[in-house]
């Protein structure tokens, strides 16, 4: 199984996130740089041309691109935070894959001062029609993923796709 790891903002796959990912299938976590363009997509895919991902996770601002990559290639998603209210459609990159089996598995923080909980379940509300989508609130988490609770996450999210 391939892994696509999407960092955040001014941040990088730490070691011992890797190593939970690692349990799963082989992963791809490029290093990207958000202060260039928060959203590309396209240019994150082009980078990993030729290999097929099964599989899209991602934190923050790799999760909001997470969202999008998952929506475009019909691939089941894990996101940690997304700022999905940043996001504006673009047809254009889904022109050029097939769309399959989208799950999406969000994990929110109740107390994140970065991106509003809030605002990621209004997009939510008006944006998602057909897809399954598990939603976890977790009332005392802020911004920041602590390695226990994405352990778990990922435990939970890949259970529900049988692996």
């Amino acid at each position: 199984m391939n892994i696509l790891y999407l960092h955040g903002l001014k941040s990088k796959l730490k070691a011992e996130k890797r190593k939970v990912l690692e349990e799963y299938g082989k992963v791809y976590a490029p290093d990207i740089d958000y202060s260039i363009k928060h959203i590309q997509p396209e240019l994150i895919l082009e980078s990993l041309k030729g290999t097929e991902i099964n599989v899209v996770i991602g934190s923050s601002m790799g999760a909001l691109n997470s969202y999008i990559i998952s929506d475009s290639i019909g691939r089941p998603c894990l996101l940690f935070n997304p700022p999905l209210s940043k996001y504006v459609d673009d047809s254009q990159i889904r022109a050029h894959y097939l769309k399959g089996n989208s799950f999406k598995q969000i994990v929110l923080g109740g107390i994140d001062d970065v991106v509003d909980p809030k605002e990621t379940l209004s997009f939510l509300a008006n944006h998602i029609q057909k897809e399954e989508i598990d939603i976890h609130i977790d009332p005392k988490l802020g911004h920041r993923i602590p390695p226990e609770l994405f352990e778990t996450q990922t435990k939970l999210f890949f259970s529900k796709l049988c692996y």
